[in-house]
C-alpha cells in the first residue's frame, strides 16, 4: 500500500460507537396517562416507583385531538391509562391516538389500561337494528395497535371474548371488601340489585364470611328507568349491602334501598366500583336512604358531586400490582383468590 492509498483509506475510516446494553425488562416498563384520570395514574405510578412519561396533548381549533409522545420508547412495553368516562367520546378517542401513536414510535408492547369500559352496557342485541357497541369498541382499541388490554369490572364478563388480543379482567371488590370488613358490621345481608347481578353479589357475600343473599326484583322499562318490584330474601332487621358494577343515574339503587328500608332493614349500604354519577344520581344519593355510598376512583368525581355519605376508595395499587405482574409474566388470578 503506497502513501496515498493509506492517507485516502485514514481519511474515510468511520468512528464506531459502541452498541448500548440491552435495557433489562424493568427498564422497558413505560407509563403513560389520558386526560380522563390524571390523579389515578400519578397513583400507578407511585406504586411503581417510576413517573409518568411526557406526553403532549392538545385540541385543535375544530375540535381534533393531538397527542405526541415525548421520549423515546422504541422497545418498550408501554402502559396506557385512560378510563372511558364523560365526556365519553373524547376519551375513548384519546385512548385510541395514544395507542397509534406508540405503535408508530416503534413500542414494543401497548397495553390499554382501562379503568372503566365506556359503552360496555349495549353488550348485545335487545331490539331490532341496535349496535353492539360493547364490540364496536373492542374494535377500535384492536385496530388501533393494542397488544393487550387490562380493564375493571366490566359491566358484562363476555365483553373480554369481544377481543382477540389478550385481555386481563380485574375486580375493584377487593378493596371494598377490605373496607366494609374494618367497618365489622353485625347481620350482614348482600343484595343484588336486579337477577343479572346475582353472580356478583354471590362472589362479594362469600367473601364476607358467607352472607346470606337477597335479590331486589326489577323491571326496567326503558334506559336508565326501571321499576323496583319486592325483594327476595330475608332482610329484615339486617345490615343490606346492596352491590353493583357501577351506579349511573342511581335510580335502580335507591329504590331498591327504599324497598329494603320498608322491608325493615337496620341499615343499607351502596357499593359499586364505577361511579358515573349522571344527573340526578346525587339527589338519589345523598337522599338520607344510605348510611354510606362506596365507590372507587376508577372514574373521577368532581367535588360538586360530593357529598356526605360518600366514600371513595382508591384502586391504583390494585392496577399498579397488576401492571407489574403483567410485566413479569406471572400471575393475575392469584390477587382475587
Amino acid at each position: 500500500m503506497n502513501a496515498l492509498q493509506s492517507a485516502v483509506l485514514s481519511s474515510t475510516t468511520l468512528t464506531v460507537q459502541p452498541i448500548p446494553p440491552v435495557l433489562p425488562d424493568n427498564n422497558r416498563l413505560r407509563l403513560f396517562s389520558g386526560s380522563a384520570n390524571l390523579t389515578l395514574s400519578q397513583e400507578v405510578a407511585r406504586y411503581l416507583g417510576i413517573d409518568l412519561g411526557p406526553m403532549i396533548r392538545k385540541r385543535f381549533a375544530d375540535g381534533e385531538l393531538y397527542v405526541q409522545i415525548q421520549e423515546s420508547i422504541r422497545g418498550c412495553d408501554v402502559y396506557l391509562i385512560q378510563p372511558s368516562c364523560q365526556p365519553v367520546n373524547d376519551h375513548l378517542m384519546e385512548l385510541l391516538i395514544m395507542i397509534d401513536a406508540c405503535r408508530r414510535a416503534s413500542a414494543r408492547q401497548v397495553t390499554a389500561v382501562i379503568p372503566y369500559y365506556g359503552y360496555a352496557r349495549a353488550d348485545r342485541k335487545t331490539a331490532g337494528r341496535e349496535s353492539i357497541t360493547a364490540k364496536l369498541v373492542a374494535n377500535l382499541i384492536t385496530q388501533a395497535g393494542a397488544n393487550r388490554v387490562l380493564a375493571m369490572d366490566l359491566h358484562a364478563a363476555q365483553i373480554q371474548g369481544y377481543f382477540d388480543i389478550p385481555f386481563d379482567h380485574v375486580y375493584g371488590s377487593p378493596v371494598i371488601l377490605d373496607y366494609l370488613i374494618s367497618k365489622e358490621l353485625q347481620d350482614i345481608v348482600v343484595v343484588s340489585p336486579d337477577v343479572g347481578g346475582v353472580a356478583r353479589a354471590r362472589a362479594f357475600a362469600k367473601k364476607l364470611n358467607d352472607a346470606p343473599l337477597a335479590i331486589i326484583d326489577k323491571r326496567r322499562q326503558a334506559h336508565n328507568v326501571a321499576e323496583v318490584l319486592n325483594v327476595i330474601g330475608d332482610v329484615r332487621g339486617k345490615t343490606a349491602i346492596l352491590v353493583d358494577d357501577m351506579i349511573d343515574t342511581g335510580g335502580t339503587i335507591s329504590e331498591g334501598a327504599k324497598l329494603l328500608r320498608q322491608e325493615g332493614a337496620s341499615q343499607v349500604y351502596a357499593c359499586a366500583t364505577h361511579a358515573v354519577f349522571s344527573p340526578p344520581a346525587i339527589e338519589r344519593l345523598s337522599s338520607g336512604v344510605f348510611e354510606e355510598v362506596i365507590v372507587t376512583n376508577t372514574i373521577p368525581i368532581p367535588e360538586a358531586n360530593r357529598f356526605p355519605q360518600l366514600v371513595t376508595l382508591s384502586v391504583a395499587n390494585l392496577l399498579g400490582e397488576a401492571i407489574w405482574r403483567i410485566h413479569e409474566d406471572t400471575s393475575l388470578s392469584s390477587l382475587f383468590r
